[in-house]
């Protein structure tokens, strides 16, 4: 069983590489299940957002046993899928939820005759060294999409859909999470697991991207796909930002930034995130450059 994690800056367009992943005949996926912020929490602190906290750590839990909290923040994965997800009730210790987790996973997909599962949650990127702890065999999807759009997406979506208040924390905020994705992206840029797609060459080249994609994911990149995404992978009633990625069929790229910032908006912008033309460098092709070094980026 291939066992997928899509992860990356949200608003990035893990949700279309997703839908794309979603079309392929041997592969199951579901809405966003946000399993392992869930259970270890510090999700702020993990941004790096300032004065966050992590969370006190008691000795149940350098035992091995999972929050309260996070077994009751766990019980909601049933609406996503009832049957999925159909433990009683989550069991008391960490690992053992997420053996559970991955059992219900993989026993899904079995039935449905697929030989792999997409679970696509962007913060998961914060929780890598956990999931790989945990799931040995996981494969990383990183999706990558410029700092400035990515922060024009949000502004875009806080603007338009303000009554969801998902997203308005700033663009101050925004700037250093996007900062931190980046550097969570470079750190794993040579790592045999770890998969990187570009947003802009994706919709520029899809059949060459899908072609790397499929590669690295050991799946057929000839099987007949179906004509849209026919999972249920968002619900658009309290999500409607995600309306035109859930089919799966990347469009044209938009430059958001240009038409929602103005030039010294931008100027702030540049001065403030990670330079995107470096983190492509060190992540780009790091399948076949290892020697490709990262590390004088973020010192």
């Amino acid at each position: 069983m291939q066992r997928i994690f899509i992860v990356g800056c949200p608003r990035s367009g893990t949700t279309l590489v997703q839908a794309m992943l979603a079309r392929h005949p041997t592969i199951l996926t579901m809405p966003e299940t946000a399993f392992f912020e869930h259970l270890y929490g510090d999700l702020a602190w993990r941004w790096g957002d300032l004065d966050a906290k992590p969370q006190r750590r008691r000795l149940r839990q350098h035992l091995g046993f999972a929050r309260k909290q996070a077994r009751g923040a766990l019980q909601p994965l049933r609406d996503i899928d009832p049957d999925m997800f159909a433990l009683p009730e989550w069991p008391l210790r960490t690992g053992s939820c997420v053996r559970g987790f991955i059992r219900s996973l993989d026993a899904r997909a079995q039935a449905e005759g697929r030989t792999a599962w997409v679970e696509k949650t962007p913060s998961h990127l914060l929780y890598i060294p956990e999931i790989e702890r945990h799931v040995p065999d996981a494969r990383f999807v990183h999706v990558i999409r410029p700092g400035e759009d990515v922060l024009a997406s949000i502004t875009d979506a806080s603007l338009r859909y303000a009554g969801f208040n998902t997203m308005g924390i700033g663009l101050v905020p925004w700037s250093r999470r996007w900062n931190r994705a980046a550097q969570i992206h470079a750190r794993h840029a040579q790592q045999p697991h770890h998969h990187f797609v570009f947003l802009d060459d994706l919709t520029r080249d899809m059949h060459h991207e899908w072609q790397r994609l499929c590669a690295f994911l050991h799946i057929d990149a000839r099987a007949k796909l179906g004509a849209s995404c026919n999972q249920p992978i968002a619900d658009l009633r309290n999500e409607p930002w995600k309306h035109d990625a859930v089919s799966g069929l990347p469009g044209k790229a938009k430059r958001k930034a240009e038409g929602l910032f103005g030039p010294q908006m931008r100027e702030w912008l540049q001065q403030q995130l990670v330079p995107y033309e470096e983190l492509r460098h060190s992540c780009a092709g790091s399948e076949q450059q290892a020697e490709c070094g990262v590390s004088y980026l973020f010192s």
